[in-house]
């Protein structure tokens, strides 16, 4: 779900483009939110479901209030791996990718109550760069240092998220993912990229990475946690004491930091180094303060942490519950979550692209369509009405497809596999 635009040299012959994000954006979140997050775009998700604004509203298996939302696998706390792979389900699975690209990397893991677990999976361990997907690490990071400020109060870490208000300034750039804008009050909308000068809770900025994709709220949710972990019990910061800090603390220094606050809760996780590292701001501002590292994931470290968040382990189960609740589709649905096949299932949802185009005779570069490098990941947690349910982490790097066609179209054959029972 990123977008940006830049000429890049591939070869002294010819020009190549860079596109980091693509325009199509979600919402997550439960439809009744408002209230304890006061996340602002929630209340006119609640208006236009109750008729008092125009609006497209939820498709049925985006309705769900915050009750209904619940982590499915407490009971299997104790759960470290994966079981051996089913081989009715990885027979479907390898029929299914048979005569598709070789690129394709796929965990599943059916987690259906009262019924045994059933796992399979294609190239699970291959790398992929994560995109937008890595942003759960930075969530992770988020309710890490939440718990650490706060370890006996889950009011005080909610209440600091509702009543830390942060203004976006220069780590924002450069940022297109549109968020939406409402005034309660007013009931004014705007949708369009955040501009500096704007103002969030720190609950708005932590949504609108999740839900917009933005990386302008990606880079400024990062910067918060090094300033939680710089400050403590002392967090916030002010202005000037934020300046100082990225003014006078080491490179090296903000690099280490700035990779531990999102990779410890992967390792604490169960995540390895190897499978799963986040390793660079999501904004040309972000990466210019604070060096950066590689970044890349592995389907299976995506599916591990997915099983984590209904076990209520990535950090603990409010944090985890509370995570889950951020990655709920609600308004639009995109990529691998707009299998119409989907549609009265409850969806938990994180994607992320990146592709590069050159040029080429006979071939129009595209959004997500990519003729240099194409990676589209998915990772969801489905939640069927008829009680099924299961995770999926399916990456790819498909050149020249539109890899998110692509994507919800194996969400829909993936789905029929699944509820056959093969």
């Amino acid at each position: 779900m990123e977008r940006g635009l830049k000429q890049v040299l591939l070869l002294t012959v010819f020009a190549a483009v860079i596109v980091l994000a693509g325009v199509d954006t979600a919402w997550d979140y439960p439809v009744d939110g408002y209230a304890s997050t006061g996340i602002r775009r929630l209340e006119r998700l609640r208006l236009r479901l109750a008729g008092e604004m125009d609006g497209p509203t939820p498709v049925a298996g985006g309705r769900l209030a915050l009750s209904d939302i619940a982590l499915r696998a407490t009971h299997l706390a104790d759960l470290e791996g994966f079981p051996e792979p089913d081989a009715s389900l990885s027979a479907s699975i390898t029929r299914l990718f048979a005569d598709r690209d070789k690129s394709y990397g796929l965990a599943l893991l059916d987690i259906t109550p009262g019924e045994p677990i059933r796992y399979a999976s294609l190239r699970s361990h291959a790398r992929f760069s994560p995109g937008s997907v890595g942003k759960l690490a930075i969530a992770a990071g988020m309710f890490a240092e939440l718990k650490k400020l706060f370890p006996e109060s889950i009011d005080d870490r909610r209440r600091l998220l509702r009543e830390r208000m942060i203004t976006a300034d220069h780590w924002i750039v450069y940022d297109s993912h549109k968020v939406v804008l409402f005034d309660p009050d007013s009931r004014q909308v705007g949708f369009r990229p955040i501009e500096e000068g704007d103002t969030f809770s720190l609950y708005e900025w932590f949504d609108h990475m999740i839900s917009a994709s933005a990386n302008a709220a990606g880079s400024t949710v990062w910067k918060e946690l090094l300033l939680m972990r710089e400050f403590g019990r002392d967090y916030p910061p002010s202005r000037e004491q934020e300046r100082r800090f990225f003014d006078d603390t080491p490179k090296q220094t903000l690099r280490e930091m700035a990779l531990s606050v999102v990779n410890e809760p992967l390792r604490e996780a169960g995540i390895t180094e190897s499978e799963w590292q986040l390793g660079s701001f999501f904004t040309r501002t972000g990466k210019a303060i604070v060096p950066g590292a590689p970044s890349y994931v592995t389907p299976n470290a995506l599916l591990v942490f997915l099983l984590r968040i209904e076990q209520g382990r990535v950090v603990d189960e409010w944090s985890s519950l509370e995570l889950k609740r951020l990655m709920y589709m609600t308004e639009k649905r995109i990529r691998y979550a707009s299998s119409p096949r989907l549609t009265q299932a409850a969806v938990f949802f994180k994607s992320g692209s990146l592709y590069r185009c050159k040029e080429e005779p006979g071939f129009k570069c595209g959004k997500h369509q990519g003729n240099v490098d194409n990676y589209m990941n998915s990772a969801a947690i489905v939640e069927r009405p008829d009680g099924r349910v299961y995770l999926v982490a399916l990456m790819s790097n498909v050149l020249r497809i539109n890899s998110a066609v692509e994507h919800q179209t194996l969400a829909t054959y993936i789905d029929r596999i699944i509820t056959r029972g093969d």
